[in-house]
Order: C-alpha cells, then structure tokens, then sequence
C-alpha cells in the first residue's frame, strides 16, 4: 500500500495534478449541458420548440455554415493566392491590412451597415436625391436578412482563411511550383493541381475557425431576426425561464460543433501532400502588369473596403457627429467594467497557461499533452453554450452555499457566485484559455531543452527555474497571449448577456442595447471603442505578416 502511494506520488506531480484540476473545471459546463439532453425531453417548452422553431433554427444555421463556407474560402484564397504569389500595386499593404477585418465584430458590423443601408440611412437617400426617386420606385436589397448576415460574417471572418492559407503558400509552394513549371504546367493548373491541394489542411482549417465563431454569434443573428441555436438558447432562458430547454438547445448547437471538427479531420483523409523538393526557398512574386495588376489590386481592395475602412469610417463618423449621449460618465463606468472583466481574465488566464504549458514541458507521459488538448477544447466551444453550463452547476453552488451560510451565521448573503463578476470571469476562462495556451505552447517550444538542464546542474528546481529561466524568456509570448485574451473577452456578447450581474453593463453589451433600440447612432461610440481595442494585436500580427514576406 505505501508502494503504492509512493508511486502515485511520483507520478501526480503538483503541476499535473493542477492540469487536472484546470481540466475537469473546463469540461464542467460541457458535461453540464450533456447531461441536460436526457432532463426533461418532453416537457412543454421542449414541444413547443420542436414543433414551432426547432426546424427553423436548424435550417438557418445550416444555410448560415454553408454561405460562410464558400464566402471565406473564395475571398480567404484568392487573397491569400494574390499577396503570396505576385507582385502588384499595393501587394506590400494589403499583405498585412488584410487581417485588419478581425478587429471589427461582426454584430458591430451588422449595426453599421444596417445604418449604412437602411432607408432612411445615407445610401438610399444620395440614391433618391440625385435620381429624383420616391419610396416604391426602386428596389434595394434588405442587408437585416439570412444572406446579409452571411455577408457580414464573410466580411469579418475570411482573415481566418486569408493567414493560413498564406502561410502555406509561402511555406511549400516555392519548390513545387518550380517543379510545375518545368513540367509545362501554365499558372491557373498550377493552381488547381499543386498550390490549392498543399495549401488543403490550411484553408480547412480556417474555414473550420470562421464557422466556429459563425455558430457561437448571437449579436448580428438576433439583429437581423435570424433565428439560430444561439438566439432560441437566449429565449428559452429568458423568455421562458426554461434552463433545460436552453441547455437541450446547448447541446444541439454543441454537436454541430463536433460535426463540424469531424468533418473537417475527415475532409483531410488520408491524403498527405508533401514538399519533398528541398528548395523552400522564397518564390519570387510574379510580376503582374496593366489590367490584371488593377484587377489583382481591386479584389484585394475590396474585401478590405467591406470589412474595415468603410465601417470604421461610417463608426468614427457616427461618434463624432452624434455618438452616445452618455459618453462621459456612463461610458467610463462601462469601459472600466469590459477592461475589469478582459484585464483579470487576461492576467488569469496566462498564469494557468503558463503552468499547464511548463507541466507538460516535465511530464514524461503523455497525459499532461492530452489534459491540455482537452482544455483547449472549450475554444472551440461557443460562448452561449459555456453560459449554460456554467450557469446550471454554479447556480445550483450558489443556492447550497447560502443556505449553509444562514445555518451557520443566522442572515442569508445572496448570490456569491453568480451576483458578481467571479463565474462570468470563469466562463470566459473555459472559453479562452486555449488562445493563451497555445501562445505559451509555442513560445516555451522555442526554449531549448538544454535550458532546464542548465538549470538543473545549477540546484535550481522546477518552481525556480520557471521563474528565473523560462519566465523572462517567454515575456513576448506571455503578453501576447495576455492581450489576445484581452481582446477576445472585450469583444464577447452572448456569454456577458446570459451570465453578467444586475446593472453590470460593458461596452459589449451597452453596443447591443442601443443597437436594438434602433439607436445606431448613440451605439458608435461603444462599438468604435471595441474596434480600437480589437486592433492592438492585429499590429503585432501584421508586422509578423510583413516579415514573413522579406525572408
């Protein structure tokens, strides 16, 4: 028995037995919302959806997939294909403006083209103005619909496709392409026969990302009245006051996630392409000239219009001219809450990234590995389904815990958990510590082994050498991945509506409100707020981007 405890011992070091602590909490709200499909299934309000909107919810987020599918893959490669590949008019900017698009969320996008396109917005009324029009004389396309939030999402979501399949372009087509060339092969089947299939993995998996974060949304599809998984799992739990519809709701919306990861591992197969030339080196961007350079500069140009300069431009125009009334003391008490909530689940959020990446870095198993693939799971997740299964355990902690309180001190205290920001900032962690993890991840790659043994023949031990050896060298990537998750949290709306406190408002949240009182206006300041904040880590990336060109 001592044997075996000692063993145990060994083997459950105190970082791996944190890993599997972080690990049960990130798995607690999914389990939760599991456990709800076999709760309830005939209850009332569980009919009425399956016999009123189920159907419609499903057929909305399957046409909402498949339009973002397409759009994101033909702007994210064609955009990508231009920059890596050719030199043009504008190659070098566009090169980095491109990822510029993922500092503008899209519910902020859908607020400012509605303004943008309504009626009574500046377009129509130029269009009337100089053409001499009246209502009913022309026809324009209703942008609050299915296909204008697909094209809100493509706007704001084709990045995702845009860096990765860049990537792959620069990093295996140069010898191949070659190899293309001497076979006689002209530009466009060189495309389709070499380049696209490397580039396969890459461009699945950015579409894999951009659908994610089309399924997690709730802003722009209960704007536009398009109903999905995300907005029947906020009325269920409001509108009804029905947890386990919500989180039946959860759990549908849970699957189509891990439909949609199985299908994009499967769509890979078990095909494999390789660059076995050896000459990697950087292809020399070929020279376009005449129309095709102004057609190549055009499509890059456009997607940028769309996705950032003319709605920055229409949100600084907005809060400048008219903005929110309550700008000054209102506004700072909202930007002191979205920076209390992004700041402390930053801060967080890389200190257990830190740890969990330095366990697995010591582990000699591979169980450390796959806590932390399990951790990084809940990235993959969307917001609303996280705030329903953490919502259900965390709830039902608080009630056990006030009641013990009042047995034990005579006078009830309230929500503990839940009445503050503490299980908000809990949902955002079992959201967002993947994009801190796999910052750290790859920054303590970097760090050669034969640094801890260095440090180990100098008597230092683990605690020790993580804070005076890899700490200061991860530096870079520890406020990297801060700001990351900074920026993620400032940008989140369906978690922050289900879970924040009473009369707890950020700038998420106030952009939201005013957007659905038909208060574009008044929303520009908040939403321009996010945008800035949103920008800080797209310049670091584009400076990356940049580099990455000149090597």
């Amino acid at each position: 028995m001592n044997s075996r405890s000692s063993f145990l011992a060994r083997r459950l070091s105190p970082l791996l037995v944190v890993a599997l602590v972080i690990a049960a909490l990130a798995a607690m709200p999914v389990a939760s919302v599991g456990l709800n499909l076999f709760v309830g299934g005939t209850s009332a309000t569980w009919a009425h959806l399956t016999q009123t909107v189920l159907s419609e919810y499903i057929a909305n987020s399957l046409w909402l997939c498949l339009g973002v599918a397409l759009g994101v893959a033909l702007v994210g490669v064609t955009t990508a294909w231009l920059t890596a590949m050719h030199d043009f008019p504008g190659r070098r900017l566009f090169e980095w403006a491109l990822v510029l698009p993922l500092a503008v969320p899209a519910y902020v996008m859908a607020y400012v083209y509605t303004d943008f396109l309504q009626f009574v917005g500046p377009l129509q009324t130029a269009l009337r103005e100089t053409f001499g029009w009246e209502h009913g004389d022309y026809w324009f396309p209703d942008i609050r619909s299915l296909p204008g939030a697909v094209l809100m999402f493509v706007s704001v979501l084709y990045p995702y496709v845009y860096l990765l399949a860049r990537s792959a372009f620069l990093e295996r087509a140069s010898g191949m392409l070659e190899a293309a060339r001497t076979l006689g092969m002209g530009p466009w089947r060189a495309f389709f026969s070499v380049s696209l299939p490397l580039a396969r993995p890459a461009v699945a998996a950015g579409i894999a990302l951009a659908l994610m974060e089309t399924l997690a949304d709730y802003g722009t599809v209960a704007y536009f009245a398009v109903n999905t998984f995300t907005t029947g799992i906020y009325r269920a739990w409001f509108s009804l006051g029905d947890r386990v519809a919500a989180a039946q709701l959860a759990a549908m919306l849970l699957g189509f996630v891990l439909l949609l990861l199985m299908v994009e591992r499967v769509s890979r197969g078990r095909a494999r392409y390789h660059d076995t030339t050896g000459r990697n080196r950087p292809l020399a961007g070929r020279r376009l000239s005449g129309a095709r350079a102004w057609l190549a500069s055009s499509l890059c140009l456009l997607p940028l219009l769309l996705g950032f300069l003319l709605p920055a431009g229409l949100l600084l125009k907005m809060a400048l001219t008219d903005g929110d009334a309550q700008f000054g003391e209102r506004f700072l008490v909202l930007s002191r809450n979205s920076f209390v909530l992004a700041g402390t689940t930053a801060l967080i959020a890389v200190l257990l990234a830190l740890l969990l990446a330095y366990g697995a870095r010591l582990a000699k198993g591979g169980l450390a590995a796959g806590l932390n693939r399990l951790v990084g799971l809940g990235y993959a997740v969307p917001g609303a389904v996280i705030a329903v299964g953490v919502l259900i355990p965390v709830t039902r902690l608080d009630q056990w815990l006030a009641g013990q309180w009042e047995s034990w001190f005579g006078n009830n205290p309230g929500l503990l958990l839940t009445g503050g920001i503490a299980a908000l900032v809990y949902a955002y962690l079992v959201r967002f510590l993947a994009v801190a993890l796999h910052t750290v991840e790859s920054g303590l790659g970097k760090i050669t082994p034969s640094m801890d043994d260095a440090a180990r023949s100098l008597g230092l031990g683990q605690g020790a050498s993580l804070r005076r050896v890899h700490a200061p060298l991860l530096r870079g990537s520890l406020l990297t991945a801060g700001l990351l998750v900074f920026v993620d949290v400032m940008k989140e709306l369906p978690a922050t509506l289900v879970m924040r406190p009473f009369n707890f408002d950020t700038l998420a949240t106030q952009a939201y409100t005013l957007a659905s009182d038909e208060r574009l206006a008044e929303a520009s300041s908040a939403s321009l707020a996010i945008v800035a904040v949103g920008i800080l880590p797209l310049i670091l990336l584009s400076r990356q981007i940049a580099a990455s060109r000149r090597r």
